[in-house]
Order: C-alpha cells, then structure tokens, then sequence
C-alpha cells in the first residue's frame, strides 16, 4: 500500500522557542553546555556540586517522562522501574565481576529496555488513565520483588558496591567526585537533549507525533502505530537506566527505594513543572524541582507541600509549563525587535 505524507499538528519540540532555527538552536545548546563545563573552574563547592549532580540525574529522568509525554501523550508512574533497574544492574555487574565494568554498563541499560519494548507492544494499545496505572502496577510488583528477593538484591537492605581501577580508560575517582561527576552527567544530559530535539525533527519523530494524536488516521494510511509506540516507550526506558546507571556509579549504593513509584511521581512533577512541549523542559523543571527542595528544606520539613503548591500554580496559571511560558515570553520579544 501506498502511504502518502503525514504531518503532525504543530509542535515545538526542538528549539528554545517558536522562531529558534537550527543555529540559534545549536548557540544554545553549545552555550548551556559551556556554562556547566566552566562551573568547576568558578565555584569550588562539594555540597554545590553534590546538589548539581543529583538535579542532573533528575533531569535525566525527568526527560524519560517528557518523552513519553510528548511523543506518545502518555503518562508512566513507573519510569522508576527502569532507573531502579540501572542502577541495580551497575551494581550486581560490579559485584559478580563476571565482565569488565564497560559491558555491565551497557547491559544495565539495554536490558531494562528491552524489557521497556516488551512491556510496551501490550500496554501501548491501551489509552489513558488505564495506561498510567499498569504502569504503576507493573513499577510496583518490581519494587516488592527486589525490596523481597535477598539472595539476589540482598532485599530491603540494598546492595553497596566498591569501584576501582578505570572506566572507559578514565580514573574511577572522575565518578565518585562532586565536580567532575556533574561534568558527565552535564555533558550526558546535554547530548541526550541534543538528540532528543534531531529525533523530534526527524520523520520518524514527526510520524510519532501524528500517532499520538490520530492513531485511526495514521493506521488508514498505511503506517504500523503499536511498534512506534513501542518504540518510543523503549528510549523513555533507556534514558531513564541511563540516569540509574550514573545514580549508582556515583552513590555506589542502590535501594528497593529507587523502584518506588514516589521516584516516578517527582519525575512526573519535574516534567509538569518544567513542560513537555520543548525537549529541554523536564530538565528546567528538575533543576526548579531540587531548587525548591534543598531551599525550601532548611526552613522546614514540610517542604513536600510548597512543591505541591508550586505544582498547582504551575498547572493552573501555566498550563504549558515554565518553558511554555519562557517560549511566549521570548516570542513576544522577539515580535517587538522586529521592525
């Protein structure tokens, strides 16, 4: 059968804002990139960078939701499975010894998406709220395996792991230090973010999109919707093992904890925050996220409700998020200074 063009409804995905083109885009990137690469050398501050580096794993993580989000208009309360997942398989990798420390890395994050694509050639089918909560369910009865399964995970109790020697021919010292890990994880984090902005640009992206918003159509014409989907659920996996995977080699520690669906739910809100409409606004909402966390917990330890709190005026004044209204507010700009 022949299949004709498909476009998606208008999206900005890509860009840091409606009129962005890919060299303003590209001066962006390359300068949020600069700002963290130069941040060791202006700021000598271990808890400073023990606090970037969690809100850099975070915004990974919260980029996994955005994508789903985005590309797929679904909502996952178990994105924590698949950071639980890396993180476990860095550890157990570490523990048995039985491959160099490079290979269990890459295992630790092609396996729980290969999971992830299994998982989704069935769940993807369904819509909605009934999505969301197998999600959940699923997340959850991964949570109580591992939080039980003692000779594998050592149950409730964790697993600590010791690094030694090098990784991809780089000191293992680079990972376990506050500044130098933020570095990776920035460099990670943006080039994750790069990709992300080619790939929504991309046909196979743009196709994503029109399915998201008109399966029946895009089924009419000729083009196969579960596997894209299922696609899509995939890389969301794949980026969330990829924060796993840097949360472990930095803490060299995991928990059931990280399974939990609470991870889940405050990637979500990252995401909510931050907006889904552009690839980079989960992380903005990370890096607001942690912000309101650590300022808001040394005044009181209630600091859950002014981040529901934020949510709420977030998701009432601002429905597209805080790089929603950034866009608008650059546009409007942008209109004035043109003659």
């Amino acid at each position: 059968m022949t299949t004709t063009s498909l476009r998606a409804p208008e999206t900005h995905t890509a860009g840091f804002g409606r009129e962005a083109k890919a060299p303003t885009r590209t001066l962006w990137y390359a300068l949020v990139t600069g700002f963290g690469l130069v941040l060791p050398l202006l700021v000598n501050s271990p808890l400073l960078f023990t606090l970037l580096t969690q809100a850099a794993i975070g915004a990974l993580l919260a980029v996994s939701v955005g994508l789903l989000i985005r590309q797929n208009g679904a909502v996952s309360f178990g994105q924590a499975l698949y950071f639980g997942l890396g993180a476990y398989g860095v550890a157990l990798a570490v523990r048995q010894g039985a491959f160099p420390i490079e290979v269990g890395l890459f295992l630790a994050i092609a396996a729980p998406s290969l999971l992830a694509f299994g998982f989704g050639l069935v769940i993807v089918r369904i819509r909605g709220v009934a999505f969301g909560m197998l999600t959940l369910a699923i997340g959850q009865a991964f949570y109580e395996l591992v939080g039980r399964w003692r000779e594998l995970a050592n149950g409730d109790d964790g697993l600590a792991f010791s690094l030694s020697g090098r990784i991809f021919g780089a000191p293992i010292a680079w990972v376990q230090n506050p500044a130098s890990m933020f570095v990776i994880c920035w460099l990670v984090l943006m080039l994750v973010l790069v990709a992300l902005s080619s790939f929504a640009r991309s046909h196979y992206g743009t196709l994503t999109l029109a399915i998201r918003d008109n399966e029946e159509r895009a089924r009419f014409i000729g083009y196969a919707t579960v596997l894209p989907r299922a696609l899509v659920f995939a890389l969301s996996a794949a980026l969330a093992a990829l924060a796993g995977v840097l949360f472990a080699l930095y803490n060299s520690f995991v928990s059931p904890d990280i399974l939990h669906w609470s991870y889940s739910g405050a990637a979500l809100i990252m995401a909510i925050i931050g907006g889904t409409r552009f690839v980079w606004g989960p992380a903005l909402g990370a890096a607001i996220y942690f912000f309101f966390k650590n300022a808001a917990g040394d005044f009181t330890e209630h600091w859950p409700a002014i981040i529901g709190l934020t949510l709420i005026v977030v998701t009432v004044l601002l429905p597209r998020g805080i790089s929603g209204a950034l866009q608008t507010l650059i546009a409007r700009l942008y209109r004035r200074r043109r003659p």
